[in-house]
């Protein structure tokens, strides 16, 4: 059986805890920002992690992290 490619886009923007799920980045967070209210940014500016139904979707594009 061949070894399944590692999805190199999605290796990029993800990392995996210590505990096995991965941490992103949120959304929204890059430009526009004048309209946005500072207690938005400030949370936008914080990673959080993959929801679980994701997460075996992105263990499939990311098998080796």
């Amino acid at each position: 059986m061949p070894k399944i490619k590692t999805n190199r886009g999605a290796a990029k923007r993800f990392k995996r805890t210590g505990t096995g799920k991965l941490r992103r980045r949120r959304a929204y967070d890059n430009h526009i920002l004048t309209k946005k209210s500072p207690k938005r940014k400030q949370r936008l500016a914080k990673g959080t992690l993959v929801s679980d139904a994701d997460q075996p979707a992105m263990d499939r594009l990311i098998p080796y992290m």
